[in-house]
């Protein structure tokens, strides 16, 4: 199958992970891919392959410097850059499907599928109307903001949503049921199958004998990464807890700043940003992998890490993450909200190596039993395209 892969997104964070996966597991497949994407490759200019970090620099200067509305303006515009673009690559390229990743303000994709009389796939990774009102700053153009998102939703082919929970959203605005299929975030199997060994993961970070607590991404402060500190220093935390946090974020001097007051100034380590190559070898050292909050509609990428890894999880009850986890058999879930909760939640898994040990061999399975990984996505994607090309035709 050829598919024209069509995105918006400039930052090299968790969204390119994502991108550039779903991407290479189609290929691997055997399918054709061409991506048309800002830069007009696979990835922005200057950024080298598994690197994480902003290349986003000139977007993120001009929403500083451009009134809000002008800038929402000119998001909306691009559409129009962004269709010629798609429309000059089908010549070329002769898809079979357009495969889009949702941005708000974007309707290049919908524009290109009606002209080409495409099947147009859209993932959608949030509720972006919703979360930029309610964050980043707000909205200047709220109606125009709302009517884009429903009218993409709406005339995609297919809506692949990552959770149930956002798949909520979707139906909220319109969508029939029958064109929504929800696409967990998945995981590269291979990516992780040369990580060494926990023993010797901790070996190599000077941490042997420790109960590592680990934590992967980019920390900010609704995160909760505090409370864990704040337990570490409590008297039901053995004394050999470790906290790794494999990234950085916002909130790294504060938690330092924290760790020093508590007297744990050695038991907080940050490795800053590091190179996606080198997780695996991080995230073996876990004893205890870390989701102490989630966005309600999200699919914590660090979750896939967590779980093929074979790790003791420990995460909120919220619905999205029980699409995935079930307390007590492949994870510790605590009452988010709940004071205390999170606390008693790492007790206990952490005074309890036999738990432990269970829980990571059922959060290595959970990947194979829902299939959890980026090929499993390409072949839903591919299934589904060939469903609706076939419909097409008929």
């Amino acid at each position: 199958m050829r598919v024209l892969y069509h995105h918006r997104t400039a930052s090299r964070d968790g969204q390119a992970v994502h991108i550039d996966e779903m991407i290479a597991a189609l290929r691997e497949a055997g399918h054709e891919v061409m991506v048309v994407a800002p830069g007009g490759g696979e990835a922005p200019a200057g950024a080298q392959p598994g690197a994480m970090g902003s290349a986003s620099g000139f977007v993120d200067t001009l929403k500083r410097a451009l009134p809000q509305a002008l800038y929402e303006l000119l998001e909306f515009g691009y559409s129009l850059v962004a269709y010629g673009k798609l429309m000059r690559a089908a010549r070329q390229f002769q898809p079979d499907i357009i495969y889009e990743r949702y941005n708000l303000f974007l309707l290049a994709g919908v524009m290109a599928a009606k002209r080409l009389k495409k099947p147009l796939l859209l993932e959608v990774n949030a509720p972006l109307f919703e979360e930029r009102l309610k964050h980043s700053g707000g909205l200047s153009l709220v109606r125009l903001a709302r009517w884009a998102e429903g009218h993409v939703w709406r005339r995609a082919s297919a809506v692949l949503p990552v959770t149930q929970v956002l798949a909520g959203h979707v139906t909220a605005r319109g969508v029939p049921a029958e064109r929504i299929v929800v696409v967990p975030n998945g995981i590269n199997e291979a990516h992780f199958d040369t990580a060494p060994s926990p023993e010797q993961a901790k070996q190599q970070l000077g941490l042997s004998g420790r109960l590592v607590l680990g934590f992967t991404g980019f920390v900010r402060d609704w995160h909760g990464v505090d409370r864990v500190i704040d337990w570490m220093a409590q008297s039901d935390a053995p004394a050999n807890t470790q906290l790794l946090v494999v990234g950085d974020g916002p909130v790294r001097a504060e938690l330092e700043a924290q760790a020093q007051r508590l007297g744990l100034a050695e038991r907080v380590r940050f490795t800053g940003v590091v190179h996606r190559d080198q997780v695996p070898a991080y995230v073996a050292a876990f004893d205890v992998a870390l989701q102490p909050a989630v966005t309600a509609y999200a699919s914590p990428l660090k979750l896939m890490e967590y779980l093929v890894m074979g790790k003791a999880v420990v995460a909120p009850d919220t619905p999205n993450i029980r699409e995935i986890l079930q307390h007590d058999q492949n994870a510790l879930l605590f009452t988010d909200g709940t004071p205390g909760a999170l606390q008693a939640a790492l007790a206990r898994v952490c005074q309890d190596t036999p738990l432990r040990q269970r829980l990571a061999v059922e959060a290595r399975a959970t990947i194979g039993r829902l299939g959890l990984t980026w090929r499993a996505n390409a072949e839903r994607a591919v299934a589904l395209g060939t469903r609706l090309a076939a419909a097409r035709a008929r």
